[in-house]
């Protein structure tokens, strides 16, 4: 797939963050049915996700 466009790259990056939200709140979901969760581990996903989308989204989009 060629992906050529002002429109076409921050919509896929967009796509991938909000894979990633999906896959961190299933583990997160996951962790607490299993009454395993810690708070540390969610805390540190969630750092890591906004950490990709400040320096690796944000200036696409813009």
């Amino acid at each position: 797939m060629i992906i050529n466009g002002t429109f076409q790259i921050p919509a896929l990056l967009m796509a991938f963050v909000a894979f990633g939200m999906v896959l961190i709140g299933a583990l997160a979901a996951s962790m607490y049915w299993r009454h395993q969760y810690q708070p540390n581990l969610i805390g540190a996903l969630i750092g890591a996700l906004l950490c990709f989308l400040l320096l690796e989204a944000l200036p696409a989009i813009t």
